[in-house]
């Protein structure tokens, strides 16, 4: 059975979803099976993987609120071993109808259970918001990956997210743990960048990533393209840290990628 990882953050602008789309592609190259959850209204994920969201009929808003099989929503991707259950603007208005509905923390749990077995990992992408999809996301979620941007309030509104975390926990999903901790979009010209790298490290302890992604062009590109990074420049130094992510992820030994002096 695989493993499910939940994205939050509901601070947005974190690269919770480029790391959603990106991590999830490498994982799949390695090869592993997998599966990324699009639960966020925005649907950018679904975006960034080159599936035009306004051409999606059936969604993971038909999976919530009309307990549709999941399979029946299941897209495949340009990336072999990534398959794409996508989001649209149906989802807009799932937050307020979920909340009449019985079971309505473990909707998504239960469309998953069909096809946790199918997968070596599980992604979801969740919306920047504690609401019920999030909610959802981490009841139905093994553990939690939290990207966090290197700017000034980077650990502004994370005692709300643990909070919540913990919650969720206590009084939902017992076994619910953090994954790890993703430092995003480090620019390491600036002092700045290495302050709040090391408050994140000396808060989080060991569950911080070693990796840490940076601020690069070619990262912000890819999604108008519709292309994970590495279908739009594998060379790039964006491309090269989620592959190092991945290898971290799986326990395979690091050959780090440098970031040099002003490298964007």
């Amino acid at each position: 059975m695989g493993k499910t990882i939940a994205l939050c953050n509901q601070k947005g602008g974190t690269g919770k979803t480029t790391t959603a789309i990106n991590l999830a592609t490498y994982l799949a190259i390695f090869p592993k099976r997998v599966l990324l959850v699009d639960l966020d209204p925005q649907a950018n994920a679904t975006s960034g993987l080159g599936i035009n969201k306004h051409d999606i009929k059936k969604s993971t808003y038909h999976v919530l609120l009309e307990e549709l099989e999941i399979k029946e929503i299941l897209q495949s991707t340009p990336i072999e071993n990534l398959i794409l259950a996508p989001s649209n603007l149906d989802l807009t208005g799932a937050e307020v109808e979920l909340v009449g509905v019985l079971g309505r923390e473990n909707r998504l749990k239960k469309g998953l259970s069909s096809v946790k077995e199918e997968f070596d990992f599980i992604f979801i992408d969740s919306p920047p918001s504690l609401g019920l999809l999030t909610i959802n996301t981490l009841c139905a979620a093994d553990s939690v990956l939290i990207p966090v941007q290197c700017e000034y309030y980077a650990l502004e509104g994370l005692t709300q997210l643990l909070n919540t975390i913990k919650l969720v926990k206590n009084n939902l999903n017992p076994n619910l743990e953090i994954e790890g901790v993703l430092l995003t979009m480090a620019d390491f010209r600036t002092n700045l960048t290495k302050e709040i790298i090391q408050e994140v490290r000396d808060y989080f302890k060991e569950k911080v990533y070693q990796t840490v992604i940076p601020r690069n062009v070619r990262l912000s590109e890819a999604p108008g393209f519709g292309k994970p990074v590495f279908l739009y420049d594998r060379e790039s130094l964006g491309a090269k840290k989620y592959e190092e992510l991945s290898k971290e992820i799986l326990g395979v030994p690091l050959t780090p990628q440098p970031i040099l002096e002003g490298e964007q």
